[in-house]
């Protein structure tokens, strides 16, 4: 069922809320939590779809904020909300909301939003493009225990990572980081089977992927040995090679579905590592209300070597291959600067 509004109210829509479920017959709310979705008209439609598909998980309310860009001064003086609610086979399995604010509305979303949350139920706030620099600071993302940005959405994902971690708040996560879960796991059970120790990584991925900058931070913060980033094809992620003095440990995947696991000692294993789609990535972040410590220190660990340029010691130790790259570790340290030479007599004379 879909009821359209013009020019309307939150009440109103509170209201069209409560009728449209007795029309479908179930009055009662049996939903988890409220899903707010901060878009655009352009990625609204894929966005709503992955939500859907993750409320088949996670039954919810979802209501997504779309802010209307107007064009005339008079109508950016004029305030207008109009609304679309859906409930029943049109909202997944639970009930959707959509907005589109005009005019000055567009500068007090939460004051619209704020009514129609759910009592009693978690609130998580998602970005998928265009997320602020500050995700708890924003109007909308103070309202969420979580708030859901992806990094690769944007212009320059390696800056929109440094700005993540410079305002991280407790309950931001990344949609940059959920993509490589499998691959943490594949990586720290190939370490639960081998006693080596590890002495330098290579991560090789697409350049500007922000998953595989999370991979080579998450691994120079847990392991504490230099990680060298390089650059490849793609598609995502491509390959990680753990080196050890007994060989090295490499998780290989070149076409995005299969993978092929290398360990010392062991034949190759195939495993499956497909790339996953939004609704997945989104249905994992919903399992977990509480803030991602392992995310925290993975994200502020790189920030600097992201930003700063490569030094002059790390660069002579990647010189060899040809493919741009971005160091990080303990490695990627330039080395103290030697003390000047102290002058001679005769040049003081002088």
């Amino acid at each position: 069922m879909k009821i359209d509004l013009t020019e309307t109210t939150s009440s109103k829509i509170n209201a069209a809320l409560v009728q449209a479920r007795r029309d479908i017959g179930t009055p009662a709310i049996g939903m988890v939590l409220t899903l707010v979705i901060v878009t655009d008209e352009e990625n609204a439609y894929d966005a709503l779809k992955s939500a859907n598909d993750a409320s088949h998980e996670h039954p919810s309310r979802i209501i997504v904020v779309i802010k209307r860009a107007s064009r005339s001064p008079r109508s950016r003086r004029d305030a207008r909300l109009d609304a679309e609610v859906r409930v029943g086979a049109d909202a997944g399995t639970g009930e959707t909301v959509v907005l589109r604010l005009h005019g000055e509305l567009v500068n007090h979303a939460q004051s619209v939003v704020l009514p129609l949350l759910l009592p009693d139920a978690p609130v998580v706030v998602w970005w998928p493009d265009g997320a602020p620099p500050n995700l708890a600071g924003d109007p909308l993302g103070a309202l969420g225990q979580r708030r859901i940005s992806d990094t690769y959405a944007s212009e320059n994902p390696q800056q929109a990572l440094g700005e993540r971690a410079a305002a991280y708040a407790p309950g931001d996560t990344d949609l940059s980081w959920t993509r490589i879960t499998p691959w943490r796991s594949m990586l720290a059970a190939a370490l639960d089977q081998q006693s080596l120790k590890v002495a330098s990584v290579v991560v090789e991925g697409e350049d500007e992927n922000p998953s595989c900058e999370l991979l080579a931070m998450w691994l120079a913060d847990r392991l504490q040995v230099p990680v060298r980033r390089t650059a490849s094809d793609g598609p995502g992620l491509t390959s990680v090679r753990l080196e050890t003095k007994d060989g090295d440990i490499v998780l290989d995947r070149a076409d995005g579905s299969l993978a092929t696991l290398c360990m010392p000692g062991q034949p190759d294993r195939a495993v499956a590592l497909k790339r996953r789609d939004t609704a997945e990535l989104l249905a994992e972040e919903l399992r977990r209300l509480d803030p991602d410590n392992t995310f925290e220190a993975a994200l502020k660990f790189g920030v600097s070597k992201l930003t700063a340029p490569a030094p002059a010691a790390a660069e002579a130790e990647v010189a060899p291959t040809d493919s741009p790259e971005t160091v990080t570790g303990p490695k990627a340290d330039a080395a103290p600067a030697k003390p000047a030479a102290k002058p001679s007599k005769k040049a003081s004379a002088k």
